[in-house]
């Protein structure tokens, strides 16, 4: 049996604190929760957690803070078999929370909270482990840990996958430089790339050097590019219950598809 694919996120994790509710109300008002749950978040936690699930080896390289949630968010993970030796809990840092409101459509309205004060020194993180993984996955939320793996990674010769969503954009021309996959949400694409449909977008995309460029649509599926090629996979007819967090298991998903050499098609099918 071959040895599962070992996959590094780097990014961020995050406690969720979901309410489900009926509908949204047309003006502010109170709203009975029908249900409430704990779980948790974050686009490189959420990924790695798809990561492990699937099969493969899961490292997540993250910054909490040592209160309660920074405790929950760690358990979590590990009840998950996401290797967290590298999940580092700073003294005095809050972790990073969100209130997620649900409704009946799966519909979702995110109220995050991320300390600002949260050390972004990277002088802890472990380089010499890069050159042993598959594949680097890496988001936005901690542009210090993401520039400095990604470039480790690009001379090592290891696959880098990029969840672009929105937030960042600023630094989002340099980074795109030492990435091989980017993949942005809709409205992160179309806030960063010029062009008059998303092909043109990612088109443009494609001009910074990365390999593969693409767009989850939701209910639409996904768009691709690659130089001289590209598609469109349709997405699952399903019963959508909650949108949260699906676009980071897709990015984990194609990240470990991606370490086991599927093929384009299949890796966004998948």
């Amino acid at each position: 049996m071959p040895e599962a694919k070992r996959v590094i996120c780097v990014g961020h994790a995050a406690l969720d604190r979901i309410y489900r509710i009926e509908a949204f109300p047309a003006q502010p008002t109170k709203v009975r929760a029908l249900e409430y749950m704990e779980a948790g978040g974050g686009m490189a936690a959420n990924a790695a957690v798809a990561i492990a699930r699937l099969g493969g080896k899961a490292e997540l390289w993250s910054r909490i803070g040592d209160d309660s949630a920074g405790s929950t968010i760690r358990a979590g993970l590990k009840a998950e078999h996401v290797d967290v030796r590298y999940v580092q809990s700073f003294e005095g840092a809050r972790s990073s929370t969100s209130a997620i409101i649900v409704d009946d459509k799966g519909e979702r309205l995110i109220v995050g909270q991320r300390d600002a004060g949260m050390p972004s020194d990277t002088s802890w993180l472990p380089l010499e482990r890069v050159k042993v993984a598959d594949v680097v996955l890496g988001d936005l939320r901690w542009l210090e840990g993401v520039r400095t793996v990604f470039a480790h990674a690009r001379k090592d010769g290891v696959p880098t996958v990029l969840d672009a969503d929105l937030g960042a954009r600023e630094a989002l021309s340099g980074l795109l430089k030492h990435t091989d996959y980017a993949i942005f949400s809709a409205p992160a694409l179309r806030e960063f790339a010029a062009g008059s449909s998303d092909v043109e977008r990612l088109d443009h995309i494609l001009t910074f050097g990365v390999k593969h460029a693409g767009v989850t649509l939701g209910s639409e599926g996904y768009t691709w590019r690659e130089r001289g090629s590209g598609g469109q996979i349709p997405a699952f007819s399903v019963s959508v219950t909650d949108t949260t967090g699906a676009g980071d298991a897709f990015h984990g998903t194609f990240a470990l598809m991606l370490a086991e050499g599927v093929a384009v098609g299949q890796r966004a099918r998948m």
